[in-house]
């Protein structure tokens, strides 16, 4: 009966280290569930240097390999041959560029990311409007053919939240902009929402390399200030830098880009097809 019971012992202990084993190794597997969740939010994305593209061997093949001033008047060249439209055309272009890839009856609003029907364009609350994201006034060129009717820069947005960007530079701050989509403004600047960040930055920095001063228009160019008035500047080029680096090109900003240079323009942006010459050139 002794050696029974000392064989049930040792049996019982085998048992429980046995069972200690088995939870030791699945305590790193329960552990990790919080951490999880914790890293579960959007990562923040970076632009990825040294991309290449279908354009790279025609389009761009007098700019691929130059850095600093020598890309910036490469790309100028490049990008200064298009076709030119009025500023009515505009209305078409904008249902075609920025059409609403799950309703074809509608554009998406660029501050706000609504979902609009193409019919209501015009100016009344409700409606949507043609948004210069480089603002007209900041070097007055006002919505003459040229950089008034450039699409690169030309976006749908709702009236009321048009109105309250203004032509304010672009900064980091500020309070929420009703129906903004998560814009935020202030007295001199405003703040898109996430999502299109990068986008404005591309914008913008695409109208600094196309107007150079050159063609009868101001030579436009960003700078790290806001509350630049009637200036030809746009600010704040550190928070455009940061922007185009934090949104990358989305598919809908690259189809928008290729409808312009299909259809309409005739150029690229190329700071959409190579967002890494941002850094090279600022």
């Amino acid at each position: 009966m002794l050696a029974i019971r000392m064989r049930t012992r040792r049996r019982k202990a085998v048992a429980f280290a046995t069972a200690a084993v088995l939870t030791a190794l699945a305590a790193p597997a329960l552990a990790a569930t919080p951490a999880t969740a914790t890293t579960a939010e959007p990562a923040v994305a970076t632009v990825t240097a040294g991309s290449t593209t279908d354009y790279d061997s025609t389009y761009y093949k007098n700019a691929v390999g130059k850095t600093g001033p020598a890309l910036k008047s490469s790309l100028h060249t490049i990008i200064s041959s298009q076709t030119k439209l009025s500023y009515s055309a505009v209305w078409d272009a904008l249902k075609a560029t920025d059409q609403d890839p799950n309703n074809s009856n509608n554009v998406i609003l660029l501050y706000s990311g609504v979902s609009r029907a193409k019919s209501l364009n015009g100016g009344n609350v409700g409606n949507w409007n043609r948004e210069h994201v480089w603002a007209k006034s900041h070097g007055d060129f006002g919505t003459s053919t040229g950089p008034g009717t450039d699409i690169h820069h030309l976006r749908p947005t709702d009236v009321q939240v048009n109105s309250i960007r203004g032509n304010k530079d672009f900064d980091n701050g500020g309070s929420a902009v009703a129906n903004g989509g998560g814009s935020l403004t202030d007295s001199d600047s405003f703040e898109p929402r996430n999502a299109v960040k990068g986008d404005v930055a591309r914008m913008i920095l695409y109208m600094a390399v196309r107007y150079e001063g050159g063609d009868g228009w101001a030579d436009l160019e960003p700078n790290n200030n806001v509350n630049n008035g009637s200036n030809p500047y746009m600010g704040r080029l550190s928070v455009l830098k940061a922007w185009n680096e934090q949104d990358p090109p989305d598919a809908f900003e690259k189809r928008r880009n290729q409808v312009i240079y299909d259809s309409y323009q005739r150029n690229r942006n190329p700071f959409i097809d190579h967002p890494e010459w941002v850094e090279s050139i600022w």
